[in-house]
């Protein structure tokens, strides 16, 4: 099985450099792609619930079905929701945060070790139900916080969290072996980046 993860179109919140974890801000229309054009053919598609990947999901893939997949939505920032690193540079526990990889939970938010495992039981409810509707190719429309959380978790080479970094409309297409899946070996192969041209 292969699956298509896209991390969603820019939000006004994403071009202002906000943290947009919670917040269900819709698409910034000014900076949807003018060609969308380039992504791999599905069959079967998967979305956050949050506003901006159902808007993206409907953009790159119209006519088809959805499975919303709740756990996969993105982190919560709690306090720092909507605030800019500009705005939280010279708080003490902002700093604290930074220091520690992004290891400890927001002010009100979500530990990242808990938004991980949160994550991986939807990739894993996910894979389940494409197993069971046969699919070849689903595409899996989420956040960028989700793709790094589900990317560092199942890859073998355990490189870093933030090193799965991706921009709006960007992502990863990866292979999974569902007899070793299944197994318990959740591991991704045959990992490649999707990149969306910037002058579309």
């Amino acid at each position: 099985m292969e699956l298509v993860l896209i991390r969603h179109f820019q939000t006004e919140g994403n071009g202002k450099g906000q943290y947009i974890g919670s917040t269900d801000e819709p698409l910034d229309e000014c900076a949807i792609p003018k060609h969308l054009s380039g992504y791999p053919k599905i069959d079967h598609l998967a979305v956050s619930p949050m506003k901006r990947c159902m808007q993206t999901a409907d953009l790159l893939y119209p006519s088809y079905d959805k499975i919303i997949c709740p756990l996969l939505r993105e982190l919560d920032f709690g306090e720092y929701e909507r605030k800019t690193y500009e705005e939280l540079k010279d708080r003490a526990e902002y700093q604290r945060w930074i220091d520690s990889g992004g290891l400890g939970a927001f002010p009100g938010g979500e530990d990242r070790v808990c938004f991980q495992k949160r994550c991986m039981q939807g990739m894993e409810l996910l894979i389940k139900e494409l197993t069971e509707l046969e699919s070849r190719t689903a595409g899996v429309v989420v956040h960028g916080g989700t793709i790094m959380a589900v990317m560092s978790a199942c890859d073998r080479k355990k490189r870093p969290f933030y090193e799965w970094q991706v921009g709006n409309g960007e992502g990863y297409i990866v292979s999974v072996d569902l007899s070793e899946w299944e197994q318990g070996d959740h591991y991704f192969r045959n990992i490649r980046k999707i990149r969306r041209n910037k002058n579309s």
